[in-house]
C-alpha cells in the first residue's frame, strides 16, 4: 500500500487549519487516513506546527511519501535532518550521542530565530500603537485649542454685550 503524508483541511471558510495525516494515496484529501501525526496552523506568524516527531520520523523512514507542503513542514521541524543523522549513525560516520547533539544545536538555533520573529512582530505592533496614540493626542489637543478659542470668544462677546448696558448713563 502506497502511503502519503499530507494535509487534511479543517477550519471555516477563509480560515484554514490543517491536520497532518498519513493516508493511503488513493484516499480522498479529507477522507479516511491511517494516523494523524500533527496539526498545522498557517494563520499565525510564524505558522504554528504541532507534530508527533517520533511518529513522523517513523513514517518517513519506512517510506511514506510527503506532499510538497508536508515535506516543507517536516523539513522545518527537523524530521529530515534527524533521518539524515540516523543514516550517518547507521553508516558509522558518528555515534548516536553526537547525532543528538547536532540535532539539539540545530533545534535551539531554529527556536531562537522563531523567537526573534515574534519579538520583531510584537515591537512593530507596539510601535504602531504608540504612533497611533501620539496622532490621536495631537488631534485631541487641536480640538481642545479650538474649543478653548470658541469659549474665549463667546465669553468676550458676552462681556461686551453686558458692558455697554451697564455703562449707559441713566437719563433723569
Amino acid at each position: 500500500m502506497a502511503t502519503k503524508i499530507r494535509l487534511q483541511r479543517r477550519g471555516r471558510k477563509g480560515y484554514a487549519f490543517y491536520s497532518i495525516v498519513v493516508a493511503d494515496s488513493r484516499a480522498p484529501r479529507d477522507g479516511k487516513f491511517i494516523e494523524k501525526i500533527g496539526t498545522y496552523n498557517p494563520n499565525t506568524n510564524p505558522s504554528t506546527v504541532v507534530l508527533e516527531f517520533d511518529r513522523a520520523l517513523y513514517w518517513v523512514e519506512i517510506g511514506a511519501q510527503p506532499t510538497d507542503t508536508a515535506r516543507n513542514i517536516l523539513g522545518h521541524e527537523g524530521v529530515y535532518l534527524m533521518k539524515h543523522l540516523r543514516t550517518g549513525v547507521k553508516k558509522g560516520a558518528f555515534d548516536e550521542a553526537e547525532a543528538q547533539k547536532k540535532f539539539d544545536a540545530w533545534k535551539e538555533a531554529k527556536l531562537k530565530g522563531d523567537d526573534s520573529i515574534r519579538a520583531k512582530e510584537a515591537k512593530a505592533k507596539k510601535d504602531a500603537y504608540e504612533k497611533e496614540l501620539r496622532a490621536e493626542k495631537a488631534i485631541n489637543e487641536n480640538i481642545a485649542k479650538k474649543v478653548a478659542e470658541k469659549k474665549a470668544a463667546a465669553a468676550a462677546a458676552a462681556a461686551e454685550a453686558q458692558a455697554p448696558a451697564e455703562e449707559a448713563p441713566a437719563e433723569n
